[in-house]
């Protein structure tokens, strides 16, 4: 190659990507995009976006963008230009068009360490299956027959672990609760048996690195998760082999169809990969939020005595109930009489915020209120401002469970 063959070769190079952005940048100035700031290249705003704050607040990077550009703005987070929502108009209209215009769109870090089968980065019809596959197995019936049972079973045995006048961690007895819950009806493992707990263990780092800055290098937390993610596969990997060898050997009627792995394999299709994330992201999804929230219920209500002696009052009641009738065993009739449980639900999962935001792309040209949301852009309707927006709720960082009982 000449030297001439050379430059040209470079200059082309060079003015054809300068080119290419020239071309969206004009596109975009035609746009009526909403106010905002773009940050440093490449990561944007990010680091400001994800700086820790408390659940009961939406933070001071929020606080400050929304005094500045309003509730619907432009920034750059997590490498893509973003339009970021704490209009609860806007957030009900890309919830309401999911599929439509909007899709679900999570950074690639999240994929790489749920895996790219995960109910949380797939979407249309793939989602839609996976998704059908996990409510057949949490159908209705068997909430009543195999779900709520189990919950007072593995309650009974936390506080049954609690002695007078100790001192324990909420979060961590919630956390415990929780996995030992999920684990039982996921692959049917008792609670305290070596695998289990095992099992916990490399849970807790997994979950530490989905948290963390995606940095795959030697001793960041990144790393340990998807080495601890390996090893939380090759042991789920480990109980389908014992499934199908049963399966095999004639036992396919009497293979556990109780737990997820069991119904997966004896009413799916779906390959071993698929099954491995599925199992994983269903364990990620129903620890983290349910743990979360009881955590955040319990130091609620520790603050709320009233709130604590009216939950009692009606546990009691219940209670005086099954007494009189000769029952022991809690129904669901018993769980839907739970009115004013039902309120400190709804309250903790409003103030607590447990989910604050989502991850959303437009899958079109879409305008709102005069903004012009452009295909391709990312969206993140916050959840948590409109959770907290005086507007909407009165006095809305005060725990007030009775604010549900006559709607809003």
């Amino acid at each position: 190659m000449s030297d001439l063959e050379f430059f040209l070769l470079l200059l082309a190079s060079i003015s054809v990507p300068l080119v290419i952005l020239n071309l969206i940048k004009r596109k975009q100035s035609g746009l009526n995009l909403p106010p905002g700031n773009t940050g440093w290249p490449f990561l944007g705003e990010t680091i400001g976006y994800l700086k820790p704050y408390s659940a009961t607040s939406i933070g001071d990077f929020m606080e400050q963008h929304i005094s500045r550009f309003g509730e619907i703005y432009k920034s750059n987070l997590f490498g893509e230009p973003t339009i970021v929502s704490a209009d609860s108009g806007l957030n009900r209209f890309i919830l309401q068009n999911e599929g439509k215009l909007f899709e679900c769109s999570y950074p690639r870090s999240i994929g790489g360490i749920l895996g790219k089968w995960s109910m949380l980065v797939l979407v249309g019809d793939m989602h839609r299956d996976m998704r059908t596959i996990s409510l057949n197995f949490l159908s209705h019936g068997r909430l009543r027959t195999h779900l709520l049972p189990e919950v007072v079973k593995h309650t009974l045995l936390v506080l049954s672990s609690w002695k007078e006048n100790c001192t324990f961690s909420a979060q961590d007895e919630a956390k415990k609760f929780t996995f030992n819950l999920m684990a039982k009806h996921i692959m049917s493992l008792d609670p305290g048996k070596p695998e289990t707990e095992q099992l916990k263990k490399e849970y807790v780092t997994f979950m530490k690195g989905v948290v963390s800055a995606p940095l795959n290098f030697p001793g960041t937390a990144y790393r340990k998760a998807l080495q601890s993610r390996s090893t939380i596969l090759k042991f789920i990997e480990l109980k389908m082999e014992e499934r199908i060898q049963k399966l095999r050997g004639g036992g396919f009627e009497n293979m556990e169809d109780d737990d997820l792995l069991g119904w997966v394999l004896k009413h799916s299709n779906l390959s071993t990969e698929q099954i491995l994330d599925l199992v994983l992201s269903l364990l990620f999804a129903g620890h983290e939020t349910s743990s979360v929230a009881i955590a955040l219920a319990i130091y609620f209500l520790e603050g709320c005595p009233n709130a604590v002696q009216q939950l009692r009052e009606e546990h009691l009641e219940i209670s005086r109930a099954k007494k009189q009738s000769g029952e022991l065993e809690l129904s669901w009739e018993d769980y839907k009489k739970m009115e004013f449980t039902q309120c400190v639900i709804s309250e903790t999962l409003r103030l607590g915020n447990v989910v604050r935001f989502l991850h959303r792309k437009a899958l079109k040209d879409v305008r709102y209120k005069g903004y012009d949301i452009p295909c391709g852009w990312k969206v993140l309707p916050v959840i948590a401002a409109v959770h907290l927006d005086p507007s909407l709720f009165d006095q809305p960082q005060h725990f007030n469970p009775w604010r549900w009982q006559h709607g809003l």
